[in-house]
């Protein structure tokens, strides 16, 4: 039977956050006891560690779309679905931290790293790879268990299937773009912003918010207010990210911020140097970006022309204009007063953090 989680803190993203992660962590602790294999075990006992420290945006704007087209209460079925995000996200950075040969994910090593070393024989790399490719395909299926076990009435199963099927092909698409686009480094920024929006706009912003939102029962009208608002933060937020890969600090973000200049990224900072820089300085951006071997002396000659192409701060702009933009949105936006205060309050955060 459903219960409803009842507390005046609803809104406030700890609250989310520790009612997803409750939900989540005796999910699994439930797959750990079924798997009756030692070593079934300790894979599920990996993917619990992997998931502890993540900011849980997706479930959080899963709930607060559901308060802002009238949900009061939080059913337990609206946190089994915002918990099937957190999942499926698992998959994914499971995934992409393969694809970007990543070795730290939240400043531990990634699950490809781990599993590596626990081969045990010359297989090592191999295994690492094969196990933690079945890992993310594993969080996946769970993710849909998640969503399929929560208790949906027909009309929200009705109304969220559709919308979850849209979230999980756009963000493979933009992976894709973004895959294909690694390692050639362009000056077309429009196509940057297209991975973007496909990448992080759509999946971390937009998705989560209709989810909720639809779970709640909302309009048409509701619903494209939720993209109006959720295109241009998921916008900024990625710009963000970019502009920490690049300059954050590693106690902060967890992530090298060597691997992406290594990867070559062809990011909408690294896009804009490109056009904006001259002869010289365009060729040793393309000899410097995409080396494997770059330490941080070369970084930081990269972001010396950043900065000398004006780049770094016409990030800094894009990401205010698209914050400004948003926000806006929120004015005339049929929305609860206290959920306007809270989407302001992320787009905040969601712009300005350090991580």
């Amino acid at each position: 039977m459903s219960t409803q989680i009842i507390s005046p803190g609803i809104l406030d993203q700890s609250f989310t956050k520790n009612s997803v992660d409750s939900v989540l962590m005796d999910f699994l602790e439930n797959r750990m006891e079924f798997s009756g294999d030692p070593r079934m075990t300790r894979l599920v006992k990996l993917l619990e560690e992997f998931m502890v420290g993540g900011k849980r945006i997706r479930p959080i704007l899963t709930v607060l779309g559901w308060r802002a087209v009238g949900g009061e209460t939080v059913p337990e079925a609206v946190l089994r679905v915002a918990a099937s995000l957190e999942m499926f996200h698992a998959f994914a950075l499971i995934h992409d931290d393969i694809m970007d040969d990543s070795d730290t994910r939240r400043g531990r090593p990634t699950i490809h790293r781990v599993l590596a070393g626990k081969a045990g024989d010359g297989r090592t790399e191999r295994f690492g790879l094969g196990a933690a490719v079945l890992l993310g395909d594993l969080a996946f299926t769970w993710s849909d268990q998640l969503l399929h076990t929560a208790g949906l009435t027909p009309a929200q199963s009705a109304a969220v299937l559709p919308l979850v099927s849209e979230m999980r092909t756009e963000v493979m698409l933009g992976q894709y773009l973004d895959l294909h686009a690694t390692g050639e480094p362009t000056d077309d920024v429009e196509a940057t912003l297209t991975v973007n929006r496909y990448k992080t706009a759509k999946y971390t912003v937009e998705r989560p918010l209709h989810i909720g939102a639809a779970l709640a029962g909302a309009d048409a009208a509701a619903l494209a207010a939720c993209t109006a608002f959720a295109l241009p933060l998921g916008e900024a937020f990625q710009l963000r990210d970019d502009l920490l890969g690049v300059y954050g600090d590693v106690r902060d973000t967890g992530k090298s911020r060597l691997d992406d200049l290594r990867a070559g990224k062809n990011t909408t900072l690294v896009a804009l140097a490109l056009r904006t820089a001259d002869a010289a300085q365009r060729a040793r951006l393309r000899t410097l970006i995409g080396d494997p071997a770059l330490d941080e002396t070369g970084a930081e000659e990269v972001r010396a022309l950043f900065a000398a192409t004006g780049a770094r701060d016409t990030v800094e702009h894009m990401i205010d204009d698209r914050y400004r933009r948003a926000v806006e949105v929120l004015e005339t936006a049929p929305f609860a007063a206290d959920a306007v205060t809270a989407l302001k309050h992320l787009a905040v955060t969601a712009t300005r953090r350090n991580s």
